[in-house]
């Protein structure tokens, strides 16, 4: 019989107690990490002294030069008139014109975050429209940065992470487009705050022997855009400038050739949307300054479209959430705090500006296409400056009912299929690959001192998601502290699922990346009526555990069947378990027969085998995030029901059949 609901509470809270392998300890562990293997001088170090960082000839001595020339401003004004619409939304969310900055000392999460864009946003409002009441805000703000004695937590990495980084990119943009409005003790002073902070995060970041570097992850990427900005606009002006600006030329160059070869983020769509743009300031800034364009050094930036296209639920108001991506039943229930955090005026906030400047660079029509789509559906951008200034008129769009309505993202083995771009379509999504995907392997022969930080990436083989008719019908949990396999559509043994879980949010920490990579999809075929895809999820599961064998073979034939077939052997008789997830309620019809949320379109499941079974409907109980650095101690939240189907007893091999089919209101 499978475990009672208390049981697993407790064995929960028990994990969420747990003190020996904390957050904590996983991320002072990594930060501090030193790779025997890497003595001797840093790669960095050449880096650093062979890579173009240098100002061009044209911009040195003059104000502002970052992202855009005086002549470029100007040439902005005239934008304004041919693309009003774009102008003034962009004005309309000029944060600092309307929103009160955190005072300090400003602990909550991300407060400070914002601080930063709204110092950009007004900034470029003034030089753009001249009128003073922007200068005012950007001051207003630009003070507020200055009051903040530590850039980001007290308690978490002061001054050396993504506050920092937002808040260098925000006081040395203002800076430089505010330098001819500022008089001479209001620049002294900004850029006396600005030397001190980016002097500690280039403390922090500058390369020594052993020293690794997570490049795939935000919180190295973004503070080093930061640095890059002030870096830029100290040119000349503060004598640490150079090596400033040359520290993120050298970690930029993991950065692009680690980033996802096929266009999917393994950090989840959320913090696709939190991180991304940096990626994007970085390139341009570092462009526009030294005349080197970068973008070419990261393929995946052309495919960057299919992965928000397909991502994306019909409707265009949430995301397929694999990984951290949002608060599960809470977040399409709109009652989490995340809900709200992640709309302006209620309006989803997604960072889809970007594929307009992906469009833009690489003369992608259908990037455009999906860009027009997402805006088309009221979708918003966090900086709606970069809009104006990425969208290019005279790139095609194709329409998003012309793009292709499945893909497979074969290097982290990822599929989406959809019935239409409609609102109304039929979606699904499976996923049975490596945390951050095939191509790391190689990709770490080439930069040894690279440092997976996989935290946000989920113990999910063989999971799958399930939409139809505006509705999840089944699915993943979302954004967890500490991620567990039963909180996903597949499978456990004797309770036990994937990876490390419950030893940490990095559940992929320590695990040899040799044996991640044997996660994979071993065939599909996708038509517009059927789908057949075969997954090994086999290597998912630590050895201990003892799994021999997991194939699952998912089939879909439209309009709305599906067939889930897993194949099981393990070393000794394990209790196997396989589970799926409804966000509100599971009602059962018989012995082998459930019915998911019942009310209006749902989802029939039937148990074809094993012909011996226990099943239990259940709270989905899991470990929230919790604050930065102790994200693994969040407390216990349920998110929505769970069905564990579970075989009658201990087996050495099992045949799991499953039957799920959409039932519609006629």
């Amino acid at each position: 019989m499978y475990f009672k609901t208390t049981f697993f509470t407790v064995f929960l809270l028990l994990i969420t107690l747990q003190l020996s392998f904390s957050q904590d300890t996983q991320e002072l562990e990594a930060e501090n990490a030193i790779n025997e293997n890497l003595k001797g001088e840093s790669v960095l170090v050449g880096l650093m002294k062979t890579k173009n960082s240098s100002l061009k000839k044209e911009l040195k001595g003059i104000h502002p030069r970052v992202f855009l020339t005086q002549e470029e401003i100007d040439n902005l004004k005239d934008k304004t008139k041919s693309q009003k619409e774009l102008w003034q939304i962009a004005l309309a969310n000029v944060r600092a014109m309307s929103i009160e900055p955190a005072p300090a000392p400003a602990q909550a999460r991300r407060v400070q975050n914002p601080v930063g864009l709204g110092i950009a946003e007004a900034a470029l409002a003034y030089k753009i429209t001249g009128e003073k009441k922007y200068l005012e805000a950007a001051k207003k703000y630009m003070n507020t940065a200055m009051s903040y004695k530590v850039w980001g937590y007290e308690y978490n990495k002061p001054d050396v992470d993504l506050a920092a980084g937002h808040l260098l990119y925000g006081l040395g943009w203002g800076y430089d487009l505010l330098y001819h409005d500022l008089t001479v003790e209001e620049r002294e002073k900004y850029k006396a705050k600005l030397i001190r902070q980016a002097n500690l995060l280039y403390e922090f970041y500058k390369p020594k022997s052993g020293k690794t570097y997570a490049y795939s992850q935000n919180h190295t990427f973004i503070p080093m855009a930061g640095l890059a900005v002030t870096a830029y606009a100290l040119a000349g002006e503060a004598n640490d400038a150079k090596k400033w600006a040359a520290l993120p030329r050298a970690i930029y160059e993991g950065v692009l050739a680690t980033y996802s070869d096929d266009g999917f983020y393994y950090e989840g769509v959320e913090y696709w949307i939190f991180s991304t743009p940096w990626l994007m300031h970085y390139l341009d800034a570092h462009l526009h300054a030294t005349g080197e364009d970068l973008y070419a050094k990261a393929p995946g930036f052309k495919l960057i479209h299919k992965y928000i296209a397909h991502a994306t639920l019909p409707g265009a108001d949430s995301h397929f959430d694999y990984g951290d991506t949002y608060t599960g039943n809470q977040t399409r229930s709109k009652i989490s705090k995340d809900y709200g955090r992640e709309r302006i005026d209620g309006h989803f906030k997604t960072s889809y500006n970007i594929l307009y400047k992906l469009a833009s660079k690489f003369n992608i029509p259908d990037a455009q296409g999906v860009a027009d789509w997402l805006k088309k559906k009221g979708q918003v951008n966090a900086e709606e400056m970069w809009t104006f200034i990425w969208y290019n008129p005279e790139i095609a769009s194709t329409p998003i009912e012309e793009q292709e309505k499945w893909h497979y993202f074969k290097d982290h083995d990822v599929v989406f299929w959809r019935s239409s771009w409609g609102d109304d379509a039929t979606a699904f999504s499976f996923k049975c690959g490596p945390s951050e995907g095939h191509s790391v392997l190689k990709k770490q022969v080439s930069f040894p001192e690279w440092r997976l930080s996989s935290g946000h990436a989920h113990p999910d083989a063989g999971s799958f998601i399930i939409w139809a008719d505006g509705k999840y019908l089944t699915g993943d949990s979302g954004y967890e502290g500490l991620t567990v396999t039963q909180s996903h559509n597949t499978l456990v043994f004797d309770g036990k699922g994937q990876n490390n879980e419950g030893e940490g949010h990095d559940v992929f920490y320590g695990i040899p990346y040799e044996r991640i990579n044997k996660i994979k999809i071993t065939d599909v075929q996708m038509t517009a009526k059927k789908v057949s895809i075969i997954a090994d999820a086999t290597a998912a599961y630590e050895p201990e555990v003892g799994v021999n064998r997991f194939i699952r073979k998912f089939e879909f034939q439209a309009p709305g069947n599906f067939t889930i077939t897993d194949d099981v052997e393990t070393n000794t008789p394990k209790m196997v378990t396989s589970f799926l997830h409804a966000d509100n309620t599971i009602k059962k019809i018989s012995e082998n027969t459930f019915e998911f949320e019942p009310s209006g379109t749902s989802l029939m499941v039937t148990i074809v085998a094993p012909k011996k079974f226990s099943t239990a409907i259940e709270e989905n109980i899991l470990t929230a995030p919790g604050d930065p650095g102790s994200v693994d101690k969040g407390g216990l939240q349920e998110r929505g029901k769970k069905l564990a189907i579970s075989t009658s007893e201990k087996v050495s091999k099992a045949t799991f059949i499953t039957k799920l089919a959409i039932q519609k209101v006629e």
